[in-house]
């Protein structure tokens, strides 16, 4: 049987290597080449490890490959039905014309993560009962994108879990969809990895966005029925923790704030089930968006700008539309290096902007008008450009950060503040003595030659190939 789901597991990830190299992306060939190289060091790593917290981390590792893999299937399989289209002449959907514009791409960043738990008073006043254990992480989805926390070790001795990762997404519109799901494994439960590749694969499948998930589940449900090569991702006959999905939510643009603000967890599972574990129903964090139109300019070039109240030609300046201002330098190199603009004229929601053109003027002939209202006061400054070319770019330039405006909402009040996640270390909550690279590096033999004491090192063959593995699995993280 197990030789049987490794040929089966090979066909699989020899049809997903073809797919991609059909579709000629190399990005995300290289993507599915690197998660499949490190799905097989997990499972090697998992029947490797003797100790319990390593396998945990093996195993989280590998839930984190398959769903990172099923992503990518179901990228792979949209972009296969859409370069299908395209040969064929059609759109997917004839009926419906393609929109006329794009909102700008952002960065999404959740931090501040903390669950609350609910134990019973027996349990955390009184200290009474079995001390369970739960070993738990958040694996986070956006699009095809996958990141995950640390994992923590959980008991009544704590009122919430906390993880203290901030997870950041580079690539966003603002129609995302930021799925957390919870996963936990009871640290005293001796289950194993074994079970069905098909309930697999569903289980894994739904810890996916709403439109990733449903194709592929859809993929899945016609490979098996149609005789196709079956995308399946078979579970390694290999004993070991089991983690069960807790709960989970999906956050979307209405749930940014620059602040820290509780949502709803939906309860994956209820009090008589033995994996499951006292959580309060809501999840707290700060989640904070970035469009790139407030951090990116997005035109400049040289313009005269009459102010409101000036009768003259105006003041020459290079201006630079970038979030919601049109800085004005005086010089292109001011912009460059920091300096502070000469003025700045105010673009929002409610700007209003008028293109013309001066039939007497020799020079600067074209205008660009922009009306802000203070109260009951109108306010209005004139840009003046010198090519009809000029005036279309700047035009384009402020319809197209209105739109952005529009889709983003009050993403584009201010600029939200988002810190660069720290780079990620081999795990250590869970044991004294750190995670099983850890281990094996700090026994490496030391210079003189003398033997290694680490925990796989008896093998040298399998070591030297886990150590290497685990080494390129936390560099890229």
């Amino acid at each position: 049987m197990q030789d049987r789901l490794r040929i089966l597991e090979d066909l699989n990830m020899l049809y997903i290597r073809q797919m991609a190299l059909s579709l000629e992306d190399t990005e995300l060939q290289r993507k599915l080449d690197h998660e499949i190289r490190m799905r097989e060091g997990a499972c090697k790593l998992l029947a490797a490890c003797s100790q319990r917290e390593q396998a945990l981390e093996a195993t989280k590792s590998l839930l984190l490959c398959n769903s990172r893999i099923l992503s990518y299937m179901g990228e792979l399989q949209r972009r296969k039905e859409a370069q299908v289209l395209e040969k064929t002449g059609r759109r997917p959907s004839d009926s419906v014309p393609p929109p006329e514009r794009s909102p700008c791409r952002g960065r999404v960043c959740i931090s501040d993560l903390r669950i609350p738990l609910m134990w019973k008073d027996t349990e955390y006043f009184k200290n009474k009962g079995d001390l369970h254990r739960w070993a738990v992480f958040l694996l986070l989805q956006l699009g095809e994108q996958i990141q995950d926390t640390e994992m923590v070790l959980v008991d009544r001795t704590l009122t919430d879990i906390s993880f203290q990762n901030n997870v950041l997404f580079a690539e966003a519109g603002p129609d995302f969809e930021l799925r957390l799901e919870l996963y936990g494994a009871s640290v005293e439960e001796e289950g194993a990895l074994a079970g069905a590749p098909k309930r697999l694969a569903t289980k894994l499948s739904s810890s996916l966005g709403r439109s990733s998930g449903k194709r592929v589940r859809a993929s899945l449900d016609s490979a098996g029925g149609s005789g196709n090569s079956p995308i399946l991702l078979p579970t390694p006959a290999v004993g070991g923790p089991r983690f069960h999905l807790l709960a989970h939510t999906t956050l979307t643009l209405a749930a940014v704030q620059d602040g820290f603000r509780t949502h709803d967890l939906t309860l994956a599972g209820h009090e008589e089930n033995p994996d499951w574990l006292p959580l309060y129903g809501s999840v707290c964090c700060r989640l904070a968006a970035q469009p790139l139109c407030m951090t990116q300019p997005t035109a400049s070039g040289t313009l005269r700008v009459q102010q409101a109240g000036e009768l003259q030609n105006g003041t020459l300046v290079h201006g630079v539309l970038k979030g919601t201002n049109l800085f004005c330098y005086g010089r292109s190199e001011d912009a460059d290096t920091g300096q502070e603009p000469r003025f700045t004229v105010a673009i929002n929601k409610e700007t209003r902007v008028r293109a013309g053109e001066l039939e007497q003027a020799r020079e600067w002939p074209f205008t660009l008008s922009i009306s802000n209202r203070y109260g009951d006061d109108e306010v209005t400054n004139t840009l003046r450009v010198e090519s009809r070319e000029a005036l279309q770019n700047w035009m384009e330039a402020l319809w197209q950060l209105f739109f952005d405006m529009s889709q983003w909402k009050h993403c584009c009040d201010e600029v939200m503040k988002i810190e660069a996640p720290a780079p990620r270390k081999p795990p250590q909550a869970l044991t004294k003595q750190g995670s099983l690279y850890h281990e094996m590096v700090l026994s490496e033999p030391v210079a003189s030659g003398g033997p290694g004491e680490g925990l796989l090192l008896q093998n040298n063959a399998i070591s030297a190939e886990i150590r290497a593995l685990l080494s390129s699995y936390y560099s890229d993280r």
